[in-house]
């Protein structure tokens, strides 16, 4: 059995969930730290950073030390990581915690290495292992691993898009894909402001995204407040919904040659799995309107959101960790 306290950490571009063996989901932030660059101390970190990122206060420094699902920013990182848990309070007892780990299944070793480096150099110790992130999504979307069982998964992040076939709680064929959510964001940032001058926020972005989508929404618009360009003041848009899906059609479609490429190759054994199970998508991203559309008619195959995409990761995590280890859990790396 687990050592008592135990985590289950996404560790993710935009947000960072931790799950708490025995307690569940305690945690679910922005993977954001605010420095006071006066003092060089922590001045908030998570959602209490993540507000004062666009309003750029004085002596106050925000960062997000994750790039493309992995760590960018080691020491910022270890701060977050650690205040997070303080926040979490996961560790009653004298031993080591056990600290589960998705990291995207195109991690470089030194990537690897850094992650685990965040839990291993401060108090409490961590003794770390790594799951590849289509893995815990693919077991999070609902799909049975055991026995050599598996499924087709698509995880779209903020930084990483992870496309992947698994089986048997390992990866068969898998590619990451560095470009997500935040992607989209920015493409939607840089159309509205060559087209109608006006400066977003990755925020304002995001929100655009969600409503109009590949579909244009309900009205074939969004209104969004931003800064005029040329006059560097506020200033009210209505956004078309054809400048926001032609900004994320790139970005989609490169995503649908991957779906592509990872089918074609998949093993004879595993097709009836993919079809029968369906191509599932999560992540924050699985939510964009009209994406399972986009990607049933590029791959021909059905294709759902999962349930809670948000939290699938997470949620196939905390199924490993959880699991009886007495043979070890498979699909780790140390």
């Amino acid at each position: 059995m687990r050592i008592r306290g135990s985590v289950a950490i996404d560790l993710g571009t935009v947000n960072t969930l931790v799950w708490v063996a025995g307690r569940g989901l305690v945690l679910e932030e922005p993977s954001a730290i605010a420095l006071d660059t006066a003092t060089g101390r922590v001045a908030a970190i998570g959602a209490a950073a993540d507000v004062l990122a666009d309003k750029e206060p004085q002596d106050i420094k925000v960062i997000y030390p994750l790039r493309d699902g992995v760590v960018a920013d080691l020491e910022a990182t270890a701060e977050m990581l650690y205040g997070f848990l303080r926040k979490a309070r996961p560790h009653n007892g004298p031993l080591h915690p056990h600290a589960l780990v998705c990291v995207p299944a195109g991690a470089t070793w030194v990537e690897r290495r850094s992650v685990a480096a965040v839990l291993t150099a401060r108090r409490p110790r961590y003794t770390v292992q790594l799951i590849d992130e289509p893995v815990a999504a693919a077991a999070g979307a609902g799909f049975d691993l055991t026995a050599g069982s598996g499924g087709f998964i698509i995880d779209i992040g903020g930084g990483t898009t992870e496309v992947a076939a698994v089986a048997g709680w390992r990866v068969v064929r898998a590619r990451s894909l560095r470009m997500a959510g935040n992607a989209m964001d920015g493409a939607i940032v840089n159309a509205v402001r060559g087209e109608l001058n006006i400066i977003l926020s990755p925020r304002a972005a995001r929100q655009i995204k969600m409503t109009l989508g590949l579909t244009g929404g309900q009205d074939g618009w969004a209104e969004a407040v931003g800064i005029d360009a040329a006059r560097r003041t506020p200033r009210v848009e209505k956004i078309p919904a054809v400048l926001v899906s032609d900004a994320l059609i790139p970005i989609v479609n490169a995503i649908g040659r991957t779906v592509q490429e990872i089918l074609s190759d998949i093993p004879s054994g595993l097709a009836e799995d993919v079809l029968r199970g369906k191509i599932r998508l999560s992540g924050g991203g699985a939510l964009l309107p009209g994406l399972v559309s986009h990607i049933e008619s590029v791959a021909e195959i059905s294709a759902v959101i999962a349930e809670d995409p948000l939290r699938c990761v997470v949620r196939g995590a905390a199924l490993m960790l959880e699991m009886d280890d007495k043979d070890g859990i498979p699909g780790l790396r140390q």
